[in-house]
């Protein structure tokens, strides 16, 4: 397909020799020779580009741009002009022009800018997929070769890394990539299977000797304590249900405003809220808060809100450690409360400490599974994170960060879980008192396939509080989700193709946990 260039300069004669070379080049160049002859010919003609003159008897090349943006405003516009002065570049940036070249141009210049402004998707899309197939076996040996966290932990950056690069190319690439992400998270299940209750001897037992990575106990012990001993101010961003994916979307964002050292760490299991994130905020296994705070553990069969009791829990931890940091704690779930924060926030600045939980991204989830417009406008990983990112860039809570950046204060950021797009049902049979959720289950009497889970017959080894004698927790892994054999079909049905957290894959388990200092400003 030769592609349709529009040549406007009053010297088109001159430019013969060149308009042959694009000819050879299979575009196909019309010519205009002032102002008025290219505006009636867009308003019959489409074009792929125009190059447009800025120097013309008549209305000049910014007047005629103008015009031309409110008859195509799509079509990408490249200013060629004898002037180098200032002005006449701001003025055309401003009136948003694709390229800008200086006269006298020679063929390769306006080739190179026909690559940028026509080809360049074509182009990043075939080198971005080749990179990627070049890339495909030293991956997988990746995988299969990864012994620690540590390796795991790259191997999911590389995974996101990828997913992000071709998300906008050809299906059959999306799928290979989905295909090696199935093969890494079956190989991480293993890993976790195999590692993660040794884990936690050394977690319930505070043994600081056995190795293992940093996980939600943690957090304030690594990433706030030490610096709160430096005399710095701290701002805790808790983002509920935030993906390392949904992180790096949005990480742009913050790139002008902050310093930024990334980090990650280890969700503890489940990767629900009642577990997670009330074990980064008491500093303490879920069996230890029960044991000790019984007062401020929710079982799973209350009713209760399970993470009413963050504030006290925080608390706790800051006396188990004689901090005698001031503290505030601050939960936004909509974008009322969102304001009302903003407005908080100069003074808020007397604290030593300010925790900021954030809602969306979990309602997010909840609604993608429980409407089905929300469903349709998240109707892939992709969309899931455009969504995410449109949130983020237009709400306040990028005007937080924005304020943030301004004062004289570390942020962390981070989140308790991700979530991951669950798409095969397991069976499990429990009775009336079995949890709801689709990715874990706890119970006296369950039922299930022990091949098809990860399976924790003895909690308090996990660190996890056993409601009776005989309970047992069992984890979905993967992209699995647990059904029930009662209406089946309906329930398979239903919940396919929804996000879920509680149970064990890499996008549950390995998640963000970034510290930020604002930059300064001259």
């Amino acid at each position: 397909m030769a592609y349709r260039l529009l040549w406007v300069d009053d010297e088109i004669d001159l430019l013969k020799a060149h308009i042959l070379y694009l000819e050879k080049k299979n575009y196909e160049v019309r010519t205009a020779t002032n102002g008025y002859d290219a505006l009636e010919i867009c308003q019959t003609e489409i074009f792929d580009l125009i190059l447009l003159d800025e120097n013309m008897p008549g209305i000049n090349g910014l007047e005629t741009l103008a015009r031309i943006k409110e008859i195509r405003p799509s079509v990408p516009v490249v200013m060629v002009t004898k002037s180098e002065e200032e002005n006449i570049m701001n003025q055309a940036i401003g009136a948003k022009i694709a390229d800008y070249l200086i006269k006298p141009v020679n063929p390769t210049q306006i080739l190179l800018s026909l690559k940028k402004n026509i080809h360049s998707r074509e182009i990043v899309t075939e080198v971005t997929q080749t990179a990627y197939q070049q890339n495909f076996a030293r991956l997988s040996m990746q995988i299969n070769d990864s012994l620690s966290i540590q390796d795991w932990m790259e191997v999911y950056r590389t995974l996101v890394h990828w997913d992000l690069e071709l998300q906008n190319v050809s299906a059959d690439m999306q799928e290979l990539l989905a295909m090696q992400k199935r093969e890494a998270n079956n190989e991480f299940c293993k890993f976790i299977r195999k590692n993660y209750m040794d884990w936690m001897t050394g977690l319930v037992n505070h043994n600081q000797d056995t190795e293992r990575p940093v996980m939600s106990p943690d957090i304030f012990k690594t990433h706030v304590f030490p610096h709160l001993a430096n005399g710095e101010k701290v701002v805790l961003v808790v983002v509920d249900n935030f993906r390392w994916d949904q992180w790096k979307t949005i990480m742009p964002e913050l790139t002008d405003y902050f310093d930024i050292e990334e980090h990650m760490y280890c969700s503890i299991l489940p990767t629900a809220t009642q577990y997670a994130r009330n074990a980064i905020f008491s500093g303490l296994m879920p069996i230890e808060i029960e044991a000790m705070f019984p007062e401020l553990w929710v079982d799973e069969e209350s009713e209760q809100g399970k993470n009413l009791n963050e504030s006290p829990m925080v608390k706790t931890q800051l006396e188990r450690f004689r901090k005698n940091n001031t503290f505030s704690y601050n939960k936004v779930n909509d974008s009322v409360a969102a304001e009302k924060l903003l407005q908080q926030l100069p003074s808020l600045q007397k604290n030593d400490l300010n925790i900021i939980v954030v809602n969306f991204i979990d309602m997010l989830s909840h609604a993608r599974t429980e409407s089905r417009m929300v469903r349709e406008l998240a109707n892939s990983e992709a969309a899931y994170r455009s969504i995410t990112k449109s949130w983020f860039k237009h709400s306040a809570i990028s005007e937080l960060f924005r304020m943030l950046s301004a004062q004289d204060c570390r942020v962390v950021l981070t989140t308790d879980h991700g979530s991951i797009r669950a798409n095969n049902a397991v069976k499990v049979v429990g009775d009336k008192n079995t949890n709801t959720n689709l990715r874990y289950k706890l119970g006296k009497n369950l039922g299930y396939n022990a091949k098809e889970v990860f399976e924790v017959r003895d909690p308090k080894k996990a660190g996890l509080p056993t409601p009776n004698i005989s309970t047992t927790y069992i984890f979905a892994q993967n992209q699995d989700f647990l059904a029930y054999p009662n209406n089946y079909n309906y329930y398979v049905q239903y919940y396919r193709d929804t996000f879920q957290h509680g149970g064990v894959s890499l996008e549950e388990m390995l998640v963000p946990l970034i510290v930020m200092k604002g930059k300064k400003r001259d």
